[in-house]
């Protein structure tokens, strides 16, 4: 192919014959081009100056000003994209792995070979089963069952600063404590009443306990607690009295059931001036009459110290609770405490009778009616199972241990009155023979001064569930709550906390034959993974009444970080 430019035909012919063209034809040669081809055709070819333009173009772009902003604007915006994308495939992939709470609607794999692995997916009324080849999964790692939560990293700190220490000042007044309900119970209300009593800068006068409950145990104060310790120990934080002093022995107390679950404005303010116009204020129920959250932290501190170190029960009752944790412990083999909360006033109470005869449920139904200040009356049981806040049967325990991983000669120390129904805990005993309460570990003689004094034996129980190797608790009541949280203080002892709601589903899937016994323990330990009473924070509820007692989780509060 040969390629002539025009303009150089033209300095070739003659160079004076470039005068004759119009500096227009001249500008139009010196910008085109032509290519002749051999076959005689000629074709234009692009301008240039255009092919300059464009090999400025991207140099042009890359220069700082509105291209590069341009660009920068969609880079991100496409890394945003594949970001998004990212996230949900993970959100998605996670959630096919998830053990779903509220539905069980899981993936589980219950046919193992060498090649083939059956995947089962399960709702609540369709199966669908498919085979696939996939890899065989690893055995799931769960911790040991009788090892305690890591907690290293966590401390008491319930220490007094010195600006909490009474300074020896005459008080606003005098407070009559008349606590109300069973052990625990008072001995958390003690505790709130204990920091009242500071905040509104009274005198307390050792409480008086509740004999008309359930149990109408004529224990009083000085008969459960050491009480001179008890005053000793918060000689620093509030003065503590025996009795009234003979110059108000005879005022009449006022008398005033506090508002529940009340900031200390509601005691600092209103309370004071109370107590400065009467001088002896009677407190009649001294139940949840703290809020759990939103306290100074040098009261909640005191709380503490009043629930844990100054209520010391009395050398009569740490004695019998020292024997029996000895001779439970006589083979050097760890033991569970067990509030198997299956008795007859707390059935009657919650309306619970799975597994009870008509007879037997007939009779938790008239001792319901016949208790005023029981509200409900009418209960569905069945529904309250459901929902996972009836007390666990024996039956149930023993399925629940031995689905945890528990072998059958563990030693269980029940912490309980008797089981009620006419097969008590025999279900429980088939499978754990090696059942023991205080009545068959302590002789009569030892027993002797507990006669009649229900109280008294609850401080024994509380005692050895405190001391236990793993504590199991079946409801969530006044003990359930007190040891939990004991136990947390004195450095998160295990404490296995179940998860009833889900475990009622997995136990009537299970009794209907829906899922095999491998599966239902694999389930019941996943669940019960974290459930282990480790530190987790204690968080203010949408319904005071509802959320974490403060005594239940004294995190955060009495228990720090290091």
């Amino acid at each position: 192919m040969l390629i002539i430019s025009v303009t150089s035909i033209a300095a070739t012919e003659d160079p004076s014959s470039t005068a004759d063209v119009s500096p227009r034809i001249v500008r139009l040669m010196a910008r085109r081009r032509v290519i002749e081809s051999v076959d005689g055709n000629v074709l234009p070819m692009r301008n240039a100056i255009l092919f300059r333009r464009k090999g400025r173009f991207w140099p042009d772009i890359f220069r700082p000003g509105r291209y590069m902003c341009i660009l920068m604007f969609w880079g991100l915006m496409t890394l945003l994209f594949m970001m998004l994308l990212a996230k949900f495939a993970l959100l998605n992939t996670l959630h096919d792995l998830k053990l779903d709470q509220s539905e069980f609607i899981t993936a589980r794999s219950v046919e193992i070979s060498i090649r083939t692995n059956k995947l089962i997916t399960e709702g609540d009324d369709i199966i669908i089963s498919e085979f696939k080849k996939i890899p065989l999964l690893p055995k799931l790692t769960l911790p040991d069952i009788w090892t305690k939560p890591n907690t290293d990293l966590y401390y008491k700190c319930v220490q007094r600063s010195s600006k909490d220490i009474i300074s020896g000042d005459p008080t606003n007044g005098y407070i009559l404590v008349h606590s109300n309900g069973g052990l625990n119970q008072m001995k958390t209300g003690i505790s709130d009443m204990v920091a009242i009593a500071k905040v509104m800068n009274a005198t307390l006068v050792l409480p008086s306990l509740d004999h008309n409950s359930f149990w109408t145990d004529p224990s009083d104060f000085k008969d459960i607690f050491d009480w001179k310790h008890f005053v000793e120990y918060l000689e620093e934080d509030i003065s503590v009295v025996d009795h009234l002093p003979p110059a108000y022995a005879s005022i009449k107390p006022h008398q005033r059931a506090p508002v529940s679950y009340s900031k200390a404005s509601y005691y600092s303010n209103q309370m004071s001036s109370l107590l400065k116009k009467h001088k002896v204020i009677n407190f009649t129920h001294t139940d949840s009459r703290l809020a759990n959250n939103g306290l100074p932290n040098p009261i909640q501190r005191l709380r503490c110290r009043a629930m844990y170190e100054a209520l010391k029960f009395t050398d009569e009752i740490l004695e019998l609770a020292d024997k029996l944790i000895t001779r439970l412990r006589d083979d050097d083999k760890p033991f569970i405490a067990l509030h198997l909360r299956y008795e007859k006033d707390m059935l009657a109470f919650t309306g619970c009778s799975h597994n009870l005869s008509k007879a037997e449920d007939e009779e938790l139904r008239q001792l319901r009616r016949s208790v005023r200040h029981w509200k409900e009356k009418h209960i569905d049981g069945e529904e309250r199972r459901r929902q996972g806040v009836c007390p666990m049967t024996p039956r149930e325990v023993a399925v629940f241990l031995e689905a945890i991983g528990f072998p059958s000669d563990t030693k269980i120390y029940i912490v309980a009155g008797n089981i009620y129904g006419q097969d008590g805990v025999k279900a429980l005993q088939d499978k754990y023979p090696n059942i023991y309460t205080h009545s068959n570990l302590a002789t009569e003689d030892e027993l002797s001064p507990f006669n009649n004094r229900q109280n008294k034996l609850a401080a024994v129980d509380y005692t050895v569930a405190l001391e236990s190797d793993v504590f199991v608790f079946t409801y969530d009541g006044n003990m359930a709550k007190a040891v939990q949280g004991h136990r947390k203080y004195e450095g998160f002892r295990k404490t296995i906390i179940p998860d009833k709601k889900n475990f009622v589903k997995l136990i009537d899937r299970m009794d209907k034959g829906l899922i095999s016994w491998e599966e239902f323990s694999m389930k019941v330990k996943i669940l019960h993974a974290n459930r282990t009473g480790g530190a987790v924070l204690r968080k203010p509820g949408k319904v005071v009444k509802s959320e974490e007692s403060f005594y239940a989780n004294p995190y955060p509060g009495c228990i720090c970080e290091k």
